[in-house]
């Protein structure tokens, strides 16, 4: 037998289904990610209308069955209004999404994602903290999030915490001022660059968008971040290339 349920959660996908209707993909603080049919919400006069959106929070009453949810009810607490004015705000919301949809799973833990997705398109509307950082900040503290992400706190080849200077793919992780002799492709970096991954791999999320960095270690995480989503995401994400396009 089916049951009512309401979840906590956010829309991340919407596409239309039929004349009507749309199929929802859901991340949810109680289920994890979900797929969801809002029946009737794509009609003018549907109560689902609005909260059958990408972006939208709040607290969705489905019924479940046997395979499936039916979305019935929805009160939206934060409709990101703000970002339908921002076009490259928009698209950067979009692929933070699509990065929460990659690394979600049903019926898996995902509490801290959805609060990391929630307070990173809340960062997106405040002019303080650059799109480009917050971007950086958002895939680095998601593979921390999933458990997949390189040694960023001590040397993998000897294990000392001090003098760490670069990042080897081939070692997955950082390796220190001694070690650092014939690591082949290694990424050479600041102190105030390794400091901030780590800042943020440690950070609550609550903490994540208090600070800003230099010019210099922001085009060195640039450089870092494009080495690591190729090595840690297995996936071209469309709304990345869109984005790219928008702000080069």
């Amino acid at each position: 037998m089916g049951q009512t349920v309401t979840l906590t959660g956010m829309v991340l996908l919407a596409a239309p289904i039929g004349d009507y209707d749309k199929r929802l993909v859901l991340l949810t603080k109680e289920r994890g990610k979900i797929t969801a049919f809002a029946k009737g919400s794509r009609r003018q006069n549907s109560p689902l209308l609005a909260a059958a959106n990408p972006f939208s929070f709040g607290a969705f009453t489905c019924f479940e069955g046997r395979t499936s949810y039916n979305l019935m009810q929805a009160e939206i607490s934060n409709y990101f209004s703000g970002l339908s004015q921002d076009y490259e705000a928009a698209y950067y919301g979009f692929y933070f999404m699509e990065i929460a949809d990659y690394y979600a799973r049903e019926n898996n833990d995902e509490a801290e994602m959805l609060r990391l997705l929630y307070a990173t398109l809340r960062a997106l509307m405040n002019a303080h903290i650059p799109n480009e950082l917050i971007r950086y900040i958002f895939e680095w503290k998601s593979m921390v999030i999933s458990g997949e992400y390189p040694q960023m706190f001590c040397c993998t080849g000897c294990g000392v915490q001090e003098d760490l200077r670069a990042f080897v793919p081939a070692g997955d992780g950082l390796v220190c001022k001694n070690c650092l002799s014939g690591s082949k492709g290694a990424v050479l970096l600041l102190e105030s660059t390794i400091y901030t991954y780590q800042y943020i791999a440690s950070s609550t999320i609550e903490k994540l968008y208090s600070f800003t960095v230099s010019e210099d270690v922001l085009r060195e995480m640039k450089r870092l971040q494009s080495r690591l989503c190729k090595i840690y995401m297995d996936k071209q994400f469309k709304s990345l290339d869109i984005l790219e396009s928008i702000v080069t």
